[in-house]
């Protein structure tokens, strides 16, 4: 094993190409902030001539990528039928040919079964093991868990939290405010902050026009715009209260939610307790093919109240093409929002929400000066930019990598596939 460390020292000494072993839960078709993470900076490595490999779970169908996915039959979620769960005894199958491939390091994309899996195949490997900690879960995992006292899960989610980003060589952070949090939980392991960069080129364009067209929105409505999950911690009943306090000053102003997940019942529910039937637009998921882009464009403004973003990628997208921004700053929004170039930060009330995005729906000026700046501001997030930064991070670890994995990483998920002959 020493002699594998050190030759890797000398070929990325030599060439400085990486060969990145990813591995995560979750992964397109599931639509997740994760999984455009992945996406962004696996096509970037390659377009800089580096090799990925990706372990994913098989969802039946995916599209072709310009890395290798190697997908893992999975089981559903109960608790959650979008994901799926990662077996580990399938990916023990693929031992022998990742051995012969020469990884530089494994980075580990998500906490639950890649996390004891990726570790394993680290220490199998002889490699280090980078994690990035996508999901601010203590506020997250009790809307799943709802039977439990939500205290009880915000403190095991600190618990499993600190432990596991404990057991990797080196974090990657998507924020400062989230490394933060990190650290209060007690987490020792060296980190660096490296958001995900956005695909300029992809979102420097799109026809408004032609999604208002497409649902019938007539070109003079004001349209204000949300796209995320529809999760419960997005924070979206927040925004659809704000929207009955706009509509009193505007009355056919129109949300349109872009997404899909576990809260749409509920949102869909409150929209009716509210009397906004006629004010907003479930579209579900809008593919990256331009559909997303002309989304953006449609609006007037993009509105987002999430209290629990690492980072906040859509607010990028939006700004990028030239969309206003409404939203609170909070965790890893206030990062990317920074001073409000192009956006107008609102309180975490709902009346001054209602009030800045009526102030912006109001007035065309306005809407232009902060159009403008958020363009500006959005270019310095760019892809390249930041995957550069991550493989300058890359090499610190392999460099840095100087004792072999605990013994101990073997995933206590090997129990629950015990009885799988699968």
């Amino acid at each position: 094993m020493a002699w594998g460390y050190h030759h890797r020292i000398f070929r990325l000494a030599a060439d400085l190409l990486m060969r990145v072993l990813m591995i995560s839960d979750v992964y397109f078709p599931r639509v997740t902030g994760v999984s455009t993470s992945i996406q962004t900076f696996a096509r970037e490595f390659v377009g800089k001539g580096h090799q990925v490999t990706l372990i994913a779970p098989d969802y039946g169908q995916s599209a072709p990528e310009p890395f290798e996915i190697l997908r893992i039959r999975s089981r559903y979620l109960p608790i959650d039928p979008e994901d799926r769960m990662l077996r580990p005894r399938q990916i023990r199958r693929h031992d022998a040919d990742l051995a012969s491939r020469g990884f530089d390091l494994v980075h580990i994309q998500t906490p639950f079964f890649a996390h004891y899996t990726g570790l394993g195949l680290a220490r199998r490997l002889g490699v280090p093991v980078v994690e990035s900690y996508h999901t601010f879960f203590e506020e997250y995992l009790h809307h799943y868990v709802p039977f439990l006292p939500s205290a009880w899960m915000q403190r095991a989610a600190r618990y499993f939290s600190a432990a596991q980003c404990n057991d990797v060589d080196a974090l990657a952070v998507p924020s400062q405010a989230m490394l933060d949090v990190l650290e209060h939980y007690g987490v020792k392991t060296p980190a660096r902050v490296i958001p995900t960069g956005i695909e300029l080129v992809q979102f420097s364009q799109g026809d408004g026009n032609r999604f208002r067209a497409r649902y019938g929105i007539p070109p003079e409505r004001p349209v204000l715009v949300h796209v995320s999950r529809l999760a419960f911690e997005k924070n979206i009943d927040f925004v659809l209260r704000a929207l009955a306090r706009i509509k009193l000053r505007i009355p056919d102003v129109l949300l349109v939610i872009v997404g899909e997940g576990p809260a749409k019942r509920q949102l869909t529910n409150e929209v009716q307790t509210l009397g906004l039937a006629d004010n907003t637009l479930f579209t579900g998921y809008l593919n990256r093919d331009g559909t997303l882009e002309d989304c953006y464009c449609a609006g007037a403004a993009f509105v987002f109240a999430s209290r629990t973003e690492t980072q906040g990628l859509v607010l990028l997208e939006a700004m990028a093409l030239g969309v206003p921004v409404v939203s609170t700053a909070i965790m890893g929004t206030k990062e990317v929002l920074g001073g409000g170039q192009g956006a107008l930060i609102a309180q975490d009330d709902e009346q001054d929400f209602a009030d800045k995005a009526i102030r912006l729906l109001a007035d065309p000026t306005l809407r232009e000066r902060l159009s403008k700046g958020a363009v500006r501001h959005a270019h310095a997030w760019s892809a390249p930019a930041l995957a550069e930064r991550m493989l300058l991070f890359y090499e610190d670890v392999v460099k840095q990598r100087t004792q072999p994995l605990r013994a101990d990483a073997e995933p206590p998920c090997a129990a629950i596939e015990a009885d799988d002959p699968t």
